[in-house]
This record gives C-alpha cells, structure tokens and sequence, in this order.
C-alpha cells in the first residue's frame, strides 16, 4: 500500500466530451476521494462559435472558439470537481469528412506514436489506476474519438503501468431509448434512410456484452450541469433539451467495456475500481 491516492485519467477528444459520457464517473470517483485527471486531446475549434455560426460560414474563428471553450471546459471541470486537467491541444478535426481532416496539425493527422508519446508522459506523472476512453470506432466514428483511442492504447503499450482500462459504451436498449426520446422532443425528425438506420444500429453493445454497469445517478444533477457548462455547443447538445428528471432517468447509468486488467475482480462489476479497494 502507498499513499497515493487512488486515481481515474479519462482521455477525451473535444471540450464537452467529458460531460455526456463520463460525467458521472467522474463526479462520483472525485466524491470519494479518488483522483480524478481529465485529458483532453483537441482544442474544439470546429465547434459553433458565438451565435451559433458554423465551422467555414463567415465570422467562424477557431482560435476565437477554441479559447471560449477552454474557458467552458474548465467551468464543466470545476462542476464535475475534476481534479487535474491537461489539454493536448491538438486543433479540432471536424466530423468525417470535413476538410479540417486534412489540415497540417489537426489531431487526425498527428502520427499516433506522436500523441501517445505526450499521453505517456502524463500517465507516468499521474499513474492511472484506471483508464477510460473510446473503443475503436470512437463509439461512433468520429476522427479525433478514434484518434484518441489511438494513442490511449499506444501510450499504454509505451508505459510499465497496467491500469484497468475501459472503453466507453452505450446498452443498445438504452440507445433505444434514445431514439424514443429524440422523436418525443423532435416530432417532425425525420426517419433515417436505411443505410443510416443500420450504422445507428450497430452504436453501442447489446447489453449482456458490457462489463461494467455504474450507477451515477445521485451525479445526473452535476453531469447535467457539467455539460450546461458548454454552453456555446447547446445547440448540438440535445440532452439539455429534456430538463434535469428526465435527463436523470436516461442517463443516470454509465456503461462500459472492460478490456484490461490485472484485479480478477467478476464481471458484470459495478465499479470501476473493482479489485482496486
């Protein structure tokens, strides 16, 4: 035993991230007295800028935006009280497709053993005993979620650490959910074509394939408010539109795969420092 405090690095990609789908584990990890260390990989740039202006429509600044959600980020981290923040500050991708996929210095271009190198430094200042981020697909296709898989696991390889590592993941019965709850808010939202209904489909896991069932409900009131936080982006996120019941009800439960580790602890677990205390 040592007196470090026991310690949980989620790597994200963009300024909000955090929030939607590990806002609960961190509020209630830091409430416990675990150490919290949030790293986030790009600086956001290709959000809505003020007025919700658009990424290449006149009077978008990246830099201009990248700095307003710095400042959001560090307000959401300061609701979650996460403890530490590191920024790579890689410049924001874009989604699939965006010409900013292809620009010089954007995160979905950096050589991945680059940014595993700088993610390596951290996790051997920090000394995870837990690990969360992305699965393969970024959950569900973006550049720099998939990139920021990349170098959680190639860091990983580069370190003597063998934290618990997870990826994170949505039951397909609560995307289900989803999808009942978007149509309620959204009457007039169209049914997607066949080919999108089908990669929709394949998000998430079905249930009886997810190792890891945290409840964060007590936290749905911070998670929600971490992601308020972001106000600049309230327009691409579509949780805040339900108030904070219902928000609760939906997304009181974090879900994750399980896909390192050195405990033996049973799965389904319902911690994720199972084994660790």
């Amino acid at each position: 035993m040592t007196d470090r405090p026991l310690t949980l690095m989620a790597v994200h990609a963009h300024p909000d991230d955090e929030a939607t789908g590990t806002g609960g584990v961190l509020a209630r990890y830091a409430a416990e007295g675990i150490r919290t260390v949030l790293v986030t990989c790009t600086d956001g740039g290709c959000g809505d800028g003020p007025g919700g202006v658009k990424p290449g429509e006149p009077g978008h600044d990246p830099a201009a935006v990248a700095s307003m959600r710095r400042r959001e980020l560090e307000a959401s981290c300061d609701v979650l009280r996460i403890s530490d923040l590191e920024m790579l500050d890689y410049a924001d991708s874009g989604m699939i497709g965006w010409p900013s996929n292809e620009a010089p210095g954007s995160f979905w271009q950096t050589p991945v053993e680059k940014g595993a190198a700088r993610l390596t430094e951290l996790m051997r200042h920090y000394r995870p005993d837990v690990v969360v981020t992305y699965d393969e697909n970024g959950f569900y296709g973006h550049p720099d979620h998939i990139q920021a898989h990349r170098i959680t696991m190639a860091a990983l390889e580069m370190t003597e650490l063998t934290p618990k590592v997870y990826w994170t993941t949505m039951p397909r019965s609560t995307m289900q959910r989803f999808g009942e709850t978007m149509r309620e808010f959204h009457e007039d939202m169209p049914e997607p074509d066949p080919a999108e209904a089908a990669a929709l489909a394949e998000i998430g896991l079905p249930d009886d394939e997810i190792t890891t069932w945290v409840d964060t409900t007590a936290f749905s009131g911070q998670k929600f408010d971490a992601l308020a936080a972001h106000a600049s982006q309230g327009e691409n996120i579509f949780f805040l539109k339900m108030g904070k019941e219902r928000f609760g009800e939906l997304m009181g439960m974090e879900t994750f795969l399980r896909v390192q580790d050195a405990t033996g602890a049973a799965v389904p677990e319902k911690d994720l420092f199972a084994g660790l205390r």
